[in-house]
Order: structure tokens, then C-alpha cells, then sequence
């Protein structure tokens, strides 16, 4: 199973620009059900040495660029399922921060499952402030199931 383009491996999506908002940040930490006051209170975060609030360390997750990357726009949406991230940062996100992101195609594993075969897309998010200095790196894998695997499970 080879679906996946690898020989789009090593390219980089359109630039995108977010703005990170306290308002965005609270949401967030909303979800997630963290109540820690460097998320929410701006004089909390500025006595602890922030200039403002906090975004929590899995806030890039909801950093999508405009148009989806000319490696994952052919997929089967059916096929897609959420694997591993992880986050590397230079300097925490905060509010008031306006942020040049990219994805990057990191590579590619076949892998073979309980259920069938699959491919693992490796992805990188770079987020970079208005000086071009890195803030983030957070990392991306997507599992690409089987046709087969997604047909078994719809005749269940």
C-alpha cells in the first residue's frame, strides 16, 4: 500500500499567519479543562514574567493552514485517524503574538496493523514570530488506514 505521495516529501504548505488571541487561549484551555491562571488572567501572567497569557503547550494542534498541503489534500477523509503529536518550543506562545506557521512533510512509514496495513504521515508545524525567530515545532503523525480496513468497518 503506497498512497501516499513520498515524493513529496521535504515540501513546505503556503506560509499562514495566526494571531494568537487571549480570547483563543481561554477557549482552548476551556477545552481542555485546565483552569491554570497563566491561560486566563493577564496580571497573573505578567507576574510571573509573561506579557501576557499563556497559550497551554497543546495549543498549535488547532493551527490548520488555510489550504490543506498538497500531501494530504487527495486522502480519503474516511481513512484518517489522529496518531501522535509532540511539541518542542523555543519560547512559550503568548497572546498578542502574531505567528508565521508552515507545515512540513516529514516522511512516511508503512506499517502493519492488527488490522490491516497502513501508512503513518510524519508532519512538522514551524511557527515563527514577526522577527522569523522559531517559537515552535510541533510534530504531527496521521495514521492513513487500509480502503480495506474502512470497508470491513461500514458493513459492521
Amino acid at each position: 500500500m503506497t498512497e501516499i505521495d513520498r515524493s513529496l516529501i521535504g515540501q513546505l504548505s503556503e506560509p499562514f499567519t495566526v494571531e494568537v488571541e487571549p480570547g483563543a487561549i481561554r477557549k482552548f484551555a476551556d477545552a481542555i479543562g485546565d483552569p491554570n491562571p497563566l491561560y486566563r488572567d493577564p496580571a497573573h501572567a505578567r507576574a510571573q514574567g509573561y506579557a501576557n497569557v499563556v497559550a497551554p503547550p497543546t495549543f498549535p494542534t488547532c493551527f490548520r493552514p488555510p489550504k490543506e498541503p498538497p500531501w494530504f489534500a487527495p486522502l480519503d477523509r474516511r481513512r484518517v485517524v489522529a496518531g501522535q503529536t509532540s511539541f518542542d518550543y523555543a519560547r512559550p506562545i503568548v497572546a498578542g503574538m502574531r505567528l508565521t506557521c508552515r507545515v512540513r512533510f516529514v516522511g512516511v512509514e508503512d506499517k502493519q496493523g492488527s488490522k490491516g496495513r497502513m501508512e503513518l504521515l510524519h508532519q512538522a508545524v514551524e511557527g515563527r514570530d514577526e522577527t522569523g525567530e522559531l517559537v515552535f515545532t510541533a510534530g504531527r503523525s496521521t495514521v492513513y488506514r487500509s480502503l480495506a480496513q474502512v470497508e470491513k468497518r461500514s458493513l459492521a
